[in-house]
């Protein structure tokens, strides 16, 4: 009765668990209410509850009304229980006493460690209908055997082995994958933590994990080491359920890819146009890494964003003539096993920025492109086809200089001896780098590329950056008169040209 959601037409699904880290039973209820339309099962955190509250968790899966399971993890594993593995086991007992005929207003589940044998504990468990969960976590490296150790924890088969680890870099989540697949058609539960692991909270169903763990985002503090999602996230944004064999993947990588409005774009165009396809994160810190990856999980085509788009050229088979008189990528395609790089970079900031200026060409204008990295090669393109002029200033003057040659613009070094220049080339000015990039603060040297620059109010500003919708230097321009813009149209347009060319990928 509690695998409804599990077993669907005879297929094996993977399940939405919620772990439940509120101080008393009626906050984690509350939470149980809010998420339930996304959820399958939750998971009550027993080491986050206020000691009193501990005395009447017995009831709390007829309260929840659905499959729970129970947990008390210890601070070796990452938990809160510090008391002793005495008062943890009475713990337990307590919880797990007193079965009612009603398996629904039991645990559906407890989760022992794999170290964690009290034999009158499973026995209890296996007389009542409850399974095990037998864990492994390591909260500080990665696990390298994978399917040799889940085989070793499959004691029997009323117990689900689980494993956990915090992954060093991508190439540890891609090992992951590569070991699951042979565990087609059995129960169990493996995840990577943290930011790196994302991948494999979405993905659970591709490599055939039992359930992914996710967290309400009114309390994601509480295991933001672990790199919960919230419900809600993973299924509005990645439509978790509707993920199966046949799913094409999709997705963006970059370093430190913080901020990305690309998921939440990409996967409601799959959505509106019956796609079945999944678009996500995967962060690498190497270019070569993001191929491993995307060669491992078969993914179809990505998107490429700081600061890979140069370095990405060198692992493609084929480039478009985009990028090859841009010298910068911001989208693959994998066709058949043959990688082809295109830029629709140049095309989107096209469109923004006549859109945001009310011009039909740049005929005329001066513009001061800030910064000299991949996106701004696409830009410096894109400005010389709508015919204007301009200046690439750039803190390491070689780096504006080679590119500015590329186009036949001028160059000049970033900082107080370009101001005369910098008001020269002030019709426009488009802002390329990072910097700014999830900064609430005011403007300073460290999140303002052009913090030693005084504002007219006659310049328009074009920040490439999106989050958050105001930038540092679009705060401070804008106070001064000037008309700013941020990147998300450029965004969106450059991707509805990547979304045209992943329809096509096979």
């Amino acid at each position: 009765m509690y695998f409804v959601f599990r077993y669907t037409f005879g297929m094996i699904k993977s399940l939405i668990c919620l772990c439940l880290t509120g101080k008393t039973l009626d906050e984690d209820l509350e939470l149980i209410e809010r998420y339930r339309p996304y959820i399958d099962l939750a998971e009550l955190r027993v080491d986050f509850l206020e000691d009193d509250e501990r005395l009447s968790i017995r009831d709390f899966p007829s309260r929840a009304n659905l499959p729970c399971i129970l947990t008390i993890r210890r601070t070796v594993d990452g938990g809160l229980y510090a008391e002793g593995e005495a008062s943890r086991s009475m713990i337990f007992a307590r919880a797990l006493a007193f079965a009612d005929e009603d398996k629904r207003k039991n645990f559906a589940y407890v989760d022992f460690e794999e170290d964690f044998h009290v034999s009158s504990l499973q026995d209890a468990a296996l007389a009542y209908g409850t399974k095990i969960i037998r864990s492994f976590h390591d909260m500080k490296n990665p696990v390298k055997n994978i399917a040799e150790k889940l085989k070793s924890m499959r004691v029997s088969r009323f117990e689900i082995p689980k494993i956990a680890f915090m992954p060093h870099s991508l190439s540890d989540v891609t090992h992951l994958f590569k070991e699951m697949q042979q565990f087609e058609g059995s129960d169990q539960i493996v995840c990577a933590m943290g930011t790196l692991g994302l991948p494999t909270r979405i993905l659970a169903e591709k490599f055939h994990s039992y359930l992914s763990y996710t967290s309400p985002s009114e309390l994601s503090e509480n295991l933001a080491d672990l790199g919960h999602t919230d419900p809600r996230t993973i299924e509005e944004m990645y439509h978790f359920h509707d993920i199966n064999g046949t799913t094409k993947v999709f997705g963006i990588t970059g370093y430190p890819l913080t901020y990305t409005s690309s998921p939440k774009i990409h996967n409601a165009s799959f959505k509106r146009e019956r796609i079945n396809a999944v678009y996500i994160p995967f962060k690498a810190e190497k270019a070569s890494e993001a191929f491993e990856f995307a060669n491992e999980v078969g993914v179809k085509g990505f998107s490429v964003t700081i600061p890979h788009k140069e370095e990405i050229i060198k692992h493609l088979f084929t480039l478009d003539k985009k990028v090859q008189e841009i010298g910068a990528c911001n989208t693959v395609i994998n066709d058949g096993g043959i990688w082809t790089g295109y830029n629709t970079d140049c095309t989107g900031f096209s469109r923004a920025l006549l859109e945001f200026t009310g011009l039909k060409n740049l005929k005329k204008k001066k513009v001061a492109i800030i910064g000299a990295g991949g996106a701004a090669k696409a830009i410096a393109y894109a400005i010389k086809e709508l015919g204007g002029k301009a200046c690439v200033f750039n803190r390491t003057l070689t780096k504006a200089r080679t590119l500015a040659d590329k186009f036949g613009f001028a160059s000049a070094s970033l900082g107080y001896e370009s101001i005369e220049l910098l008001k020269k080339y002030s019709d426009i000015i488009v802002q390329t780098t990072s910097k700014g990039m999830g900064s609430t603060e005011e403007s300073n040297e460290a999140n303002d590329p052009l913090w030693f620059y005084d504002f007219s109010g006659e310049e328009m500003l074009y920040d490439i950056v999106y989050e958050p919708e105001t930038t540092p230097i679009m705060a401070r321009a804008a106070k001064a008169g000037c008309k700013t813009h941020n990147g998300y149209t450029m965004l969106k347009y450059q991707g509805e040209e990547q979304f045209a060319l992943f329809k096509t990928a096979k």
